[in-house]
C-alpha cells in the first residue's frame, strides 16, 4: 500500500503562492475600483481661481440681470435672534426699483411645551431703490401682485427711511446693485480675487458656485474667512445669475437671494417715488 505523504500540517508552497496572488487580485479590484468610485462621486474638490471663461460669466451676469427686468426676487435676511425676514417681488434695473411684500416671523414669546413659539411678527409691502426703503400696510381688501397693491397706497401712506446697517437692508441694497447695463470687465475680476467654488444643481439645473471678488485692501488668507469676499454667487453656463448669498458679522445664516427669471406684466408703481 503507498504511503501517504505528509505535510505537517502546512500548506504546499504552490498552493500558498497562489493564495496570496488570489488576495493581491482581489484587493487590487477593491482599490481600483474605490478610487473610480471617488472619481465619479466625490463632490468635493479643491477651489481655485477662475479661469477667463468664468470670469467673463460672473461678470456678464450683472448684465443679464438688467436685461431681462423686471426679474422675480426672493429674498430671506436673518435679524438674529430666531427673527427672519423674507422679501419677495420684483425689481427693475432699469430704473433701479423694486417693489414687494415683507413677512417678519420669529419667537412671540407665547408658552409652549416644546420651546418658544414662532409665529408672524408683521407683514406688509415694501419698496426700496438705492438710497433706501419704504414700508405700508397691505391695503384693505388689496389683492394681487405686490407692484398693484402699492399703486393704492398714497405716498404719504410710506414710512420711508435710508440704509442701515441690518442684514435686511444690507440685502436689499445689494439686491438693487447687482443688475448693470454692462458686464463687469472678466480680467479685474480674476485679479480681485474671484473664485470657483464648487458646481450644484439647483432645480434640475447646473450652477458654478464662485467666491466674488475681494475688497480692495483685503490680503489673501487673511482675516475673516481668510479674505474670502463675504459674496457668493451661482450662475449658469450663460451667464445667469440664480443664487447670490451674503454673510454677515456675527450671523451664522447668510442673507440669501433667489432669482426666479423674468417678470413682464410687472409695472412698478409710480408711489412712493411720485409726487402724488
Amino acid at each position: 500500500m503507498a504511503r501517504k505523504r505528509k505535510t505537517g500540517g502546512r500548506m504546499p508552497h504552490r498552493a500558498l503562492w497562489f493564495g496570496i496572488l488570489i488576495v493581491i487580485a482581489v484587493c487590487g479590484i477593491v482599490a481600483g475600483g474605490l478610487a473610480a468610485y471617488r472619481a465619479l462621486f466625490d463632490d468635493r474638490p479643491a477651489e481655485r481661481p477662475v479661469t477667463m471663461d468664468e470670469a467673463s460669466r460672473l461678470g456678464l451676469s450683472r448684465l443679464n440681470l438688467y436685461q431681462a427686468s423686471p426679474v422675480t426676487v426672493n429674498l430671506t435676511a436673518a435679524e438674529g435672534g430666531g427673527t427672519v425676514v423674507r422679501v419677495k417681488g420684483v425689481v427693475d434695473y432699469r430704473t433701479h426699483r423694486a417693489v414687494g411684500t415683507y413677512r417678519i416671523t420669529g419667537p412671540t414669546g407665547a408658552p409652549e411645551p416644546s420651546g418658544p413659539a414662532t409665529g408672524r411678527l408683521d407683514h406688509g409691502l415694501i419698496v426700496w431703490d438705492a438710497g433706501g426703503l419704504g414700508l405700508a400696510p397691505v391695503p384693505k381688501g388689496g389683492s394681487g401682485p405686490p407692484w398693484q397693491q402699492a399703486e393704492h397706497v398714497p405716498r404719504s401712506g410710506w414710512s420711508a427711511r435710508s440704509y442701515t446697517a441690518d442684514p435686511l437692508d444690507a440685502g436689499l441694497r445689494l439686491l438693487i446693485g447687482l443688475g448693470a447695463d454692462r458686464p463687469d470687465n472678466p480680467l479685474l475680476l480674476a485679479q480681485s480675487g474671484a473664485r470657483w467654488l464648487k458646481r450644484d444643481r439647483i432645480d434640475g439645473r447646473s450652477y458654478d458656485r464662485f467666491a466674488g471678488p475681494r475688497a480692495r485692501g483685503t490680503t489673501p488668507g487673511a482675516g475673516p474667512e481668510n479674505g474670502r469676499s463675504p459674496l457668493t454667487y451661482w450662475i449658469d453656463g450663460e451667464g445667469g445669475l440664480r443664487r447670490v448669498t451674503m454673510r454677515m458679522p456675527g450671523l451664522g445664516t447668510p442673507t440669501t437671494v433667489e432669482f426666479s427669471g423674468r417678470d413682464s406684466g410687472a409695472k412698478l408703481p409710480t408711489t412712493p417715488w411720485g409726487t402724488g
